[in-house]
């Protein structure tokens, strides 16, 4: 029951793979928001303390999930490698953050929720690169060696190694240019999303991206004329799009179709092939055989012979 199981898991994951590949050969990727480059030294120091919070908690969260197993530096090594790398599953934190500004100040706050990915969500990425830079595995390295506290490990990440923390992040210009506003995401998005970056390391995972049903029928049909009275035109119109969509999924599967049947056409002619000259294989080698030790029959044949003539040696002496 528990194999059983287990493989209709496996298929599941197969089939949400397959099913996420085809939407992206079909369908325009997402834009992707920009980071806002200038505003990462007001933020620095912010995000390499918050960093520090949640590598400690992610080292302990894995510690207890592999325990009696003892951590090693390369699982240390691996957390530390993508805290920031929002493709990733330990960058997840970095969603649930607004850049607030605060008098000339320009500070991280903490959302109850996962929040939309747009240019302050990306500037936190660039500022979390920034800081960690080539010092992941010197983190890593401290932290294995007993260093878990988060004192301790701020010290050594945003005071000596990215120099981060050290003296005050300037002031904001008055004429800055006020970020969007933190947008929630949808509760099932955002599982998705958490689901997809949970398999980032399986084969064919990467480059992957999820659509909502909305989204799906507005690239697919195109978006609504808000402006237009006429209802029947555009239903006309969708059902037209939807006939044409129809028509090009199904002449690519009489495509598939057709290859297949090569493919069937060229492996029966293989085998056939291969059949025959099996047969002329054990014919030649028969026939080397023989002929460099003479065939059985002869050896039945002369074997007989003696047998012979003694019988009628016999019956003339009677």
């Amino acid at each position: 029951m528990m194999k059983r199981c287990c493989l209709l898991l496996l298929l599941g994951a197969v089939l949400l793979l397959c099913l996420c590949h085809e939407s992206n050969a079909q369908l325009p990727k997402k834009a992707i928001a920009s980071a806002r480059k200038e505003d990462v030294k007001y933020i620095k120091c912010g995000v390499c303390e918050e960093i520090v919070k949640q590598l400690t908690r992610q080292v302990k969260k894995k510690k207890e999930k592999i325990a009696p197993k003892k951590l090693t530096e390369l699982d240390i090594i691996n957390l530390a490698e993508n805290i920031c790398n929002l493709k990733k599953e330990e960058a997840d934190w970095l969603m649930f953050f607004d850049l607030v500004e605060e008098g000339d100040k320009l500070k991280l706050v903490e959302q109850a929720e996962e929040g939309e990915c747009n240019t302050e969500c990306r500037t936190l990425e660039r500022a979390c690169q920034e800081v960690m830079g080539d010092h992941d595995t010197d983190v890593a390295e401290f932290m294995y060696k007993g260093n878990v506290q988060r004192a301790a490990v701020s010290k050594f990440l945003c005071k000596d190694l990215s120099k981060a923390c050290v003296g005050k992040p300037p002031p904001l210009p008055k004429n800055r240019e006020t970020g969007p506003p933190f947008s929630p995401k949808p509760s099932k998005d955002a599982e998705m999303e958490r689901i997809m970056r949970s398999m980032s390391d399986m084969p064919g995972a990467p480059g992957m991206q999820m659509f909502s049903k909305e989204e799906l029928m507005k690239r697919r049909f195109g978006s609504e004329d808000e402006d237009d009275d006429d209802e029947e035109e555009e239903d006309d119109q969708a059902d037209q799009k939807f006939t044409n969509v129809a028509k090009e999924h199904l002449k690519k599967s009489r495509s598939a179709s057709g290859i297949k049947e090569q493919a069937q056409a060229v492996f029966g002619k293989l085998k056939s092939g291969l059949k025959e000259a099996a047969d002329a294989l054990r014919y030649h080698a028969g026939k080397f055989w023989y002929g460099s030790n003479g065939s059985t029959k002869d050896k039945r044949i002369t074997k007989s012979t003696p047998k012979s003539k003694s019988v009628k040696s016999s019956k003339s002496e009677l």
